[in-house]
């Protein structure tokens, strides 16, 4: 089970678990963790970042992707595209599997939170205001500073070797927070195509109470962005030579 697609999968599975786990937590009625706001939204992202990375690494896939735009970027950087297909089956399966659990671990809440648009909210982004050109623009910024950002944490200029030994999850998690945080409040920052359409397909096919549509139509502004601002900041960093 040792793998590099079996390390994407848990990573990515951890990822969403605890990141969706936290939208629940804060959204769902009769949570203790309720109406405690977007700085622990964001908190709770950074830290399941941080546990799907160590959880991928541990698992078998030293990368660490979780995420279809970071695979993309690789990609761009490197010009070898064979393995795109292989990533992306692993982090999306990983997405359902998490976005599963956080359904089944919430279970008596669903039913007790009257919104539909909350409960979607728990599973996938949407637009604050609807825009959809502002909205991709909002998707691919904040994917190519994650992109940009990261490939800086890794490269040499930042030390003369790199940043210490496992400190790397622990910045790019910080990352994911300032991302949060700066850019965050326009789309709800997917910032990563797997973690919007794998746990929206689980809210489409699971009979969770009183759940309502799945969005469907905004649902390719998350991928489009995101895949876009990723190339772009892979090519940036392709030619920068970081």
């Amino acid at each position: 089970m040792h793998s590099v697609w079996f390390g994407e999968f848990m990573g990515t599975l951890v990822l969403v678990l605890l990141g969706n786990g936290v939208n629940a937590g804060v959204t769902l009625r009769k949570s203790y963790a309720a109406d405690s706001g977007w700085m622990v939204i964001t908190t709770g992202w950074a830290l399941g970042v941080l546990c799907g990375v160590l959880v991928a690494q541990a698992f078998g896939s030293p990368g660490a992707n979780l995420n279809p735009a970071i695979t993309l970027a690789a990609a761009v950087i490197s010009g070898n595209y064979a393995q795109l297909l292989y990533f992306w089956s692993a982090q999306l399966c990983g997405a359902m599997g998490g976005a599963s659990l956080v359904a089944l671990h919430y279970a008596p809440h669903w039913k007790l939170t009257p919104d539909p648009a909350a409960k979607l909210g728990v599973f996938s982004t949407n637009a604050a205001v609807r825009s959809p050109l502002f909205n991709i623009l909002s998707e691919a910024l904040g994917t190519a500073v994650l992109v940009v950002v990261a490939g800086a944490i890794l490269s040499h200029g930042v030390s003369a070797n790199g940043p210490a030994a496992g400190l790397g999850p622990w910045l790019v998690a910080s990352l994911v927070w300032g991302i949060g945080l700066s850019l965050g409040g326009t789309t709800g920052y997917a910032i990563n195509p797997a973690r919007d359409l794998g746990p929206r397909i689980v809210h489409w096919l699971l009979p969770i109470p009183g759940k309502g549509g799945s969005n469907w139509r905004y649902a390719p502004i998350p991928i489009i962005g995101d895949l876009a601002g990723a190339a772009l900041a892979g090519l940036l960093l392709r030619y920068a030579h970081l």
